[in-house]
């Protein structure tokens, strides 16, 4: 039998995350995954961003942590299969940039 086994990224070194930190100045690291908190005006606009991050991870098959709070929406990112930081993650938190700002 052929198996085809999907390549997981690797993880990052501490260097080329903090670089690609500097790339998107709002979000912070913790070391082991990247955050960011977003408000909106309404409940129901946290709600339209959720599904509209919902999508696009489903997509890249990259799933963030969410946590709504009435009008704010906290963001966590990490890898988890990696217990850390891929590039995954740099590019989910773009996507997610141009989704709730």
């Amino acid at each position: 039998m052929n198996y085809v086994v999907a390549m997981r990224p690797r993880l990052l070194t501490v260097d080329e995350s903090t670089t690609l930190l500097a790339r998107i100045p709002q979000w912070t690291s913790d070391g082991q995954g990247i955050s960011r908190s977003f408000t909106a005006a309404t409940f129901l606009q946290v709600i339209t961003w959720v599904v509209a991050i919902a999508e696009i991870a489903e997509e890249a098959d990259h799933h963030p942590d969410l946590d709504i709070r009435w009008t704010t929406l906290i963001v966590r990112l990490t890898t988890h299969d990696q217990s850390g930081l891929t590039h995954l993650d740099f590019d989910l938190a773009i996507a997610i940039d141009g989704i709730c700002c």
